[in-house]
């Protein structure tokens, strides 16, 4: 920070109740009120500095004793001491802190050149162009000081310059960097390190939204620096100025001043989105969801959320399970996480991918994106599962609006699945069903399969489902294999699953078994889970299956509530020839325990 010291004298300046003087053998001639504070000086001081002190008085009828009142002089009483110390030769610092309203109030008295030579206005220019404008931090720390003086410092210029000075020195090349700066990110050492690409953001973040637009609104209209610089600028001045979700507590403050808090806020977002880059990457996923977030908390208009939406969206295939973990911000909620934020994006992502027709763009990469936002989705409900609070209604709408195709396996959304129903133990039967309707048997790998078939936890019908798939896959040549790749993505493959016409049923009116192979998607290699597998291994079984004495298989139930399945599931497959379960795959030498609720 650089300083410029004038004056010589010393500052003999006192107070006196409300007046302020200084010590002198000469009698006061002129008085000036300023606000609540009254100056006795002298005519032969100010007046040969001062232009508008030299009009004023000689307006004035008394010509030894003169008043005059200042209130709308810029910088109030303060600036205006600076001015008065400089005509009574007193020493005084200039700094980039207290050069606006002193070079404000020197022109409100025109204290130019023309009214005396090497003038207050003079000095204070040549500081500013020599100085400030010289110096980052220094035009940094001026630019924040007109926020006080916003009208003065647009039309003396002020504003402009030290934009145009700091917008000069980012664009100027980091090996070129000579000044100091600030950057505090971890594991950062200016001895060790070279200066970073990013080293102006976190002082720029320190200025207001309107200077800070200014600034980035110039940077982007050059067009010189990637817009992954610009956006990270953008996610620094986020994080020092809009309010954390994950870290909400209850306003300390009045209402008056938390509205007015939340009010500034709302405006700082609206104008860091209207901020982003329009390429793809500028920012990242994980920046864009908590800026939605915080658009959810704070009520901002519906074309930001919107825009928003549509950004978070365009990057949902890049993100990580950690990008989606918020916090509920409705006060009706009881549960901990923002199920329903994720659910908009997704939604939003499948609207952009049916926009796309996904016919005519390469299917590998389309497909590709869709797995990764399926497998996203999948790992995200594995977490959000563990909610204790967490309606099972909430999870099954996000589980059913990943279409089918978005699914290479069910292996993910299994483990997710068990993990609700283990920590949510009083489900009952209908919500069991409910829960585990979005799983395909013939996309769970062969260990999940064996996993499942052994899960307590699951509702009998799931089980038996499993248990006849078995029996059929096992009975079968697999002509077909479901490992090749469907090319021709139609946009029925991208109708979650819950939107979809219901079952269709047998000329008996019976439901099928299993699920449609034509648009169940593709099968991938089993990736080992070994949690999943392991983590309901070894418990009691509560189905057995006998073998008859015609080489078909049935499921008894001890249950009232499994018989009537049971006999269901029989009925529909009657006539089926199957194979005899051997030892390991059937279910008679696991117990049932009697009267629990599938």
């Amino acid at each position: 920070m650089k300083f410029m010291k004038i004056g010589t004298r010393p500052d003999t300046f006192y107070t006196e109740e409300a007046v302020r003087t200084l010590i002198s053998d000469i009698p006061s001639d002129l008085s000036i009120q300023i606000n609540n504070i009254s100056y006795l000086l002298h005519k032969f001081a100010l007046l040969p500095r001062c232009g508008l002190l030299q009009r004023l008085c000689s307006d004035s009828d008394d010509a030894e004793n003169v008043a005059i009142e200042l209130h709308d002089i810029p910088g109030g009483e303060d600036a205006f001491e600076l001015c008065a110390k400089f005509c009574y030769g007193i020493t005084i610092n200039l700094s980039a802190h207290n050069f606006v309203p002193a070079f404000c109030a020197a022109k409100f008295l025109r204290m130019t050149e023309s009214v005396e030579k090497g003038n207050f206005v003079l000095k204070l220019e040549a500081f500013f162009n020599s100085c400030i404008l010289d110096g980052w931090k220094d035009s940094i720390v001026t630019l924040q000081t007109t926020a006080k003086l916003p009208e003065w410092s647009e039309n003396l210029g002020i504003i402009r310059k030290c934009i145009d000075s700091i917008v000069e020195k980012i664009l100027t090349p980091p090996a070129k960097v000579t000044w100091s700066y600030t950057y505090t990110r971890p594991g950062y050492n200016k001895k060790q390190h070279s200066v970073p690409k990013d080293w102006w953001t976190e002082d720029i973040s320190d200025l207001d939204i309107d200077m800070f637009r200014c600034i980035i609104t110039a940077l982007r209209t050059i067009s010189i620096l990637p817009p992954q610089l610009i956006g990270e600028a953008l996610h620094v001045f986020a994080c020092r100025s809009l309010p954390d979700t994950t870290k909400i507590r209850a306003p300390e403050s009045s209402a008056s001043q938390a509205e007015e808090s939340e009010e500034r806020s709302q405006r700082v977002l609206e104008i860091i989105v209207s901020l982003i880059p329009a390429e793809k990457g500028s920012v990242s996923v994980g920046f864009l969801m908590r800026l939605l977030s915080t658009a959810n908390y704070l009520g901002v208009s519906p074309v930001t959320k919107t825009e928003l939406l549509r950004k978070c969206s365009l990057q949902l295939d890049e993100a990580s399970v950690e990008d989606l973990l918020f916090p509920s911000q409705s006060s009706l909620n009881q549960h901990f996480y923002d199920i329903d934020l994720v659910l908009a994006v997704l939604e939003s992502f499948l609207v952009l991918c049916k926009r796309q027709t996904p016919g005519s763009v390469e299917s590998n990469q389309f497909l590709r994106s869709l797995r990764k936002v399926g497998k996203l989705i999948d790992s995200y409900l594995q977490v959000v599962a563990r909610d204790a609070n967490m309606p099972v209604l909430k999870v099954v709408s996000l589980a059913e609006a990943v279409p089918d195709i978005a699914r290479e396996d069910h292996d993910t959304i299994y483990k997710a699945i068990n993990i609700y129903l283990k920590d949510h133990p009083d489900l009952n039967k209908a919500e069991k069903k409910r829960l585990c309707r979005v799983l395909d048997c013939q996309k769970l790998s062969p260990e999940v399969r064996a996993h499942a078939v052994k899960n307590e936890r699951l509702p009998l019908r799931t089980v038996v489902q499993l248990l006849f798939f078995e029996q059929e896959r096992s009975s079968t040549t697999t002509n077909n294999n479901p490992t090749t790749m469907n090319n021709n993505l139609s946009f029925k493959d991208l109708i979650p699953k819950g939107k979809q016409a219901p079952t269709p049923r047998t000329e008996q009116g019976k439901l099928k078994l299993g699920q449609d192979e034509k648009s169940s998607g593709v099968r991938g290699e089993y990736s080992t889970r070994s949690t999943a597998v392991s983590e309901s291994v070894g418990e009691k079984d509560q189905h057995r299956s006998v073998k008859r004495s015609d080489g078909k298989v049935a499921v008894e139930s001890e249950r009232k509530g499994g018989k009537g399945e049971i006999e269901e599931m029989e009925a529909e497959n009657k006539g089926r020839d199957v194979r005899k379960m051997n030892s390991k795959g059937s279910r008679s030498d696991h117990g049932r325990d009697k009267g629990r609720d599938r």
